[in-house]
């Protein structure tokens, strides 16, 4: 792979301000984990997004599309190819009963514009790190409430850099997944059916849930948030828990003393340290309870 060559050619279909190369991806991962991509590539037209798909398609450059980074571990040799952020694609609207949010905003972000303008249905993400892309990736969901219960429509691209516009049931919106990866689409922006209601009576739900939240939940450290799947007729966190691994760990990652659900990076972890703690607590609770914990959060990139 000829680098110079392509951070040439990439810079001829964006702007060169928005390709950066070997960026350390830990600056962009809410765990503060991983290592650099070849090329860390921002566009900020929908024209630009099918310019740099179609580019990688056409030369075989590998391609990863990176949302905020909350539930993604990068390993510490990074990325290669190219590695595509749509964070400048944040915008949010409403329309009718309807908000309008772009994948790169964060779903957090979704749910507080849907108070102000008196719409309920997202009060559930009100404490969902994500990106609207990732949420629907991932069909996140908390609280008793998920994606796939206000998901309207989305438009994506294809790997081919084709707009679609995909219905909700489309997405195969299951516990925890999508056919997003299936498909190659990315995810351009989200369309939300809510309702109206009282501001004040949407507050205090979410005001309720953030506490709950706050409370609960190791957030004065990074951390990818629930690093596993609820396994069927259990909870991750409680059979964690149950094994006694609160407060284990490997290098500087451990799992949370608050919360055993979640591995913080306690001082300095590697991406090596903290998958490392993810297979300990897997091998613990398999040998404990025989259960199998699926991870939630995706790994990417290399050793």
């Amino acid at each position: 792979m000829n680098k110079q060559l392509i951070e040439q050619e990439l810079q001829q279909i964006i702007n060169s301000d928005h390709v950066l190369v070997d960026e350390l991806l830990k600056n962009h991962t809410y765990t503060k984990l991983g290592g650099k991509a070849d090329f860390f590539v921002t566009p900020a037209t929908i024209e630009e997004v099918q310019q740099v798909i179609r580019y990688a398609k056409n030369n075989n450059v590998p391609f990863t599309l990176l949302g905020n980074g909350s539930n993604v571990i990068v390993r510490d040799g990074g990325i290669r190819g190219i590695v595509l952020s749509l964070k400048k694609f944040n915008a949010i609207k409403r329309d009718g009963n309807s908000v309008i949010a772009e994948s790169g905003a964060r779903i957090i972000d979704a749910s507080r514009f849907a108070l102000e303008e008196h719409l309920t249905g997202l009060e559930f993400a009100c404490g969902i790190p994500g990106t609207v892309g990732g949420a629907l990736y991932m069909n996140a969901g908390a609280y008793g409430g998920e994606i796939k219960d206000c998901l309207d429509h989305a438009l994506v691209v294809n790997m081919e850099g084709d707009v679609q516009r995909v219905e909700a049931k489309d997405f195969d919106l299951a516990y925890r997944t999508s056919n997003i990866a299936e498909k190659g689409y990315i995810v351009l922006e989200a369309t939300f059916r809510l309702q109206e209601e009282d501001y004040h009576a949407i507050k205090a739900e979410m005001d309720d849930l953030t506490f709950k939240r706050e409370s609960k939940q190791p957030l004065e450290y990074p951390s990818c948030g629930s690093v596993f799947k609820r396994p069927p007729g259990y909870f991750a966190g409680k059979l964690i828990q149950d094994s006694e691994l609160q407060g284990k760990g490997v290098g500087g990652a451990e799992v949370s003393k608050k919360h055993a659900g979640f591995i913080i990076n306690k001082t300095n972890a590697t991406a090596t340290d903290y998958i490392a703690v993810i297979e300990m607590v897997q091998k613990a609770v398999k040998e404990r309870f025989g259960v199998d914990l699926e991870r939630e959060v995706r790994i990417l990139g290399e050793d």
